[in-house]
């Protein structure tokens, strides 16, 4: 399943790990989801939110 947040389309940032020797490999920094059951359209539906939507209040929890 893809790691985007439903609500504001956040996604996973690339970056690349490097050693001592400076072997460069990539890596990546997942966002936070979270299985929420919230209200879309005045139903209950269960979506995938990261929690920075879900502290500042972009959804109303079922």
């Amino acid at each position: 399943m893809a790691q985007v947040c439903d609500i504001c389309g956040k996604k996973p940032q690339f970056g690349n790990n490097i050693s001592h020797a400076h072997n460069v490999t990539r890596r990546r920094w997942n966002v936070n989801l979270q299985a929420v059951k919230a209200l879309v359209n005045g139903a209950p539906k269960r979506i995938r939110v990261c929690t920075s939507c879900i502290k500042t209040g972009k959804i109303s929890k079922a």
